[in-house]
């Protein structure tokens, strides 16, 4: 369902956050938590965006590297 988003998690927190902008569709993030997730997001935009597209099929996803 749109628009384009994954699911970040972080603590009790719960935010879909839209792949190409970065913005916050629903739920929260506290901001810090919210910097990590965009600095990953914009590494990893192409894995993202391909991973939107198998979900969408009901492919399997392959996993993405987490921020180091």
């Amino acid at each position: 369902h749109p628009p384009i988003h994954f699911h970040a998690i972080y603590g009790e927190h719960e935010a879909l956050i839209e792949i190409e902008t970065g913005q916050i569709h629903g739920g929260f993030l506290p901001p810090k938590a919210m910097a990590l997730v965009n600095e990953w997001r914009a590494l990893h935009l192409e894995e993202l965006r391909e991973a939107w597209q198998l979900s969408r099929n009901e492919s399997p996803l392959k996993p993405i590297d987490p921020l180091e």
